[in-house]
């Protein structure tokens, strides 16, 4: 039987939900808005870091939320290329995403007016714009609309002009630097390379592909001690600016979200055995979120017991829904959402006494394994929402910014603010920097705005991949 491998709307909910409150967590107004609007670990006025500063907030969700997403969708890209490349096309084809993103990270950091120069001018924000422009011919989906010779000459114009931007784009003592690539895109390259070899070798064996996590720890853990191996693999690298052990943390978030792509595809392939009663999935999207909830605003308010508490209740009550679930049908998705989400949310919260607590950064052990296991609760959240039609217009709205991350991650950088720059409207926007209410505002109608952008690129069916 032919696979067919459909996107998941539930999962480009979630990815657009974290791209957007990316966007708005570097959009608010600087340091006068409460200690929870921030990361943890980079409280106001001052936002110096101290890594002694044990929670987290809403704003340390977002980035494993995404990196939660790109795991799930890698069965779900994957599939088909296994079932019908040969194993040295799958290959390239993994390099080729890596060198992409790797490309992607160089570029668009350099290609911001303030890097380009340190008083940057009209020339730099025209730059900034020329570049986001750049970025549709270089990875711009024009496969339908031109043939291959036409798409392959398109975007080697395009990468020529963007590496002629990194090079001679930059005025006064600004140059390009190899070592200041945007290091949110550089992670993601190296979870999505070595993820999807991790995934790529163990598709048929869940038992191997988790048994890496122990391995993984173990280096970590031991690797403060001078002369050991667990050391030297920890240190070394090919390149510092492109590859460091480090990144590798993030594989305890991408690789347990890899079991939910595979989810997916089997709840469409063979599709749902008896229908779950809407007061099921009602009860769920509610406790789903205040799961969420619950940690966040315990966690950063230190309130570890009645924390544990709540989370007890709330992931009983999902459980007690997944137990009966179960006695009327098959295992499904909703069941092993909750199982797992269950599992990992707990085992973080057991963690959350090592390393000082709960941290984004340095990241512990708690913070991968809680913000997973959350991850898991807002698929969830969203998969329930999706059955029951609910808020529909708003999860759509979600999916679309879900569907063209890319966009939306650089159109705030390389378009908005040399807009409001040109214009002179950005006082306007920073007038608003007055008390929580403006400074809130602030970052709303700037998200708003890439949000609509996004949106309208993916209602015309442009879309950037890799």
């Amino acid at each position: 039987m032919k696979l067919t491998v459909k996107r998941d709307s539930s999962l480009d909910s979630l990815r657009g939900i974290a791209i957007i409150l990316m966007v708005l967590s570097g959009s608010i107004a600087f340091s006068i808005l409460p200690g929870w609007m921030y990361h943890a670990q980079v409280p106001p006025p001052g936002h110096k870091f101290m890594p002694e500063i044990p929670g987290i907030t809403w704003v340390d969700l977002v980035f494993p939320f995404f990196l939660f997403s790109m795991g799930a969708a890698i069965p779900l890209a994957m599939k088909k290329k296994i079932e019908n490349s040969s194993s040295l096309n799958i290959f390239i084809s993994i390099v080729k995403r890596f060198v992409l993103l790797t490309f992607f990270a160089l570029f668009t950091m350099h290609a911001r007016a303030w890097v380009l120069s340190s008083e940057p001018g009209l020339k730099e924000n025209l730059l900034s714009i020329l570049c986001f422009v750049l970025l549709f011919a270089i990875y711009g989906d024009f496969g339908k609309k031109v043939n291959k010779r036409t798409d392959l000459a398109i975007k080697i114009v395009g990468i020529l002009l963007a590496i002629g931007v990194m090079f001679f784009g930059f005025s006064g003592d600004k140059k390009f630097n190899l070592f200041n690539p945007d290091i949110i895109i550089l992670v993601l390259a190296n979870m999505a390379f070595f993820g999807t070899i991790i995934w790529w070798l163990t598709a048929k064996n869940l038992w191997l592909r988790i048994g890496v996590l122990p391995f993984v720890m173990a280096i970590f853990l031991a690797s403060k001690e001078p002369g050991s191996i667990n050391e030297t693999i920890f240190n070394w690298t090919p390149a510092a600016w492109l590859y460091k052990f480090y990144y590798l943390k993030y594989l305890f978030i991408i690789l347990p979200s890899t079991l939910v792509g595979e989810w997916i595809i089997q709840d469409q392939t063979n599709g749902d055995q008896q229908a779950i009663v809407k007061k099921h999935y009602s009860i769920l999207a509610i406790v789903g979120f205040l799961v969420i909830v619950c940690n966040v605003v315990c966690l950063y308010s230190r309130h570890l017991e009645l924390n544990l508490l709540f989370s007890a209740i709330f992931a009983g009550i999902a459980l007690y829904i997944a137990y009966q679930i179960k006695k009327s049908q098959a295992l499904n998705i909703v069941v092993k959402l909750i199982y797992v989400g269950s599992y990992l949310l707990f085992l973080g919260l057991l963690f959350e006494a090592f390393e000082g607590g709960i941290k984004k950064d340095y990241s512990t052990y708690s913070y991968y394994f809680v913000c997973t296991g959350l991850a898991f609760f807002m698929m969830l959240v969203f998969y329930a929402l999706n059955k029951i039609q609910l808020f529909k217009r708003f999860t759509n709205m979600l999916a679309m910014v879900g569907k063209n991350p890319m966009i939306a991650y650089t159109a705030g950088n390389l378009l908005l603010i040399p807009i409001l720059k040109i214009t002179n409207t950005e006082i306007y926007l920073n007038s608003l920097q007055t008390g929580f209410a403006g400074g809130l505002l602030r970052g709303v109608l700037f998200t708003a705005v890439v949000t609509l952008i996004t949106i309208i690129a993916t209602k015309k069916g442009v879309f950037w991949k890799t």
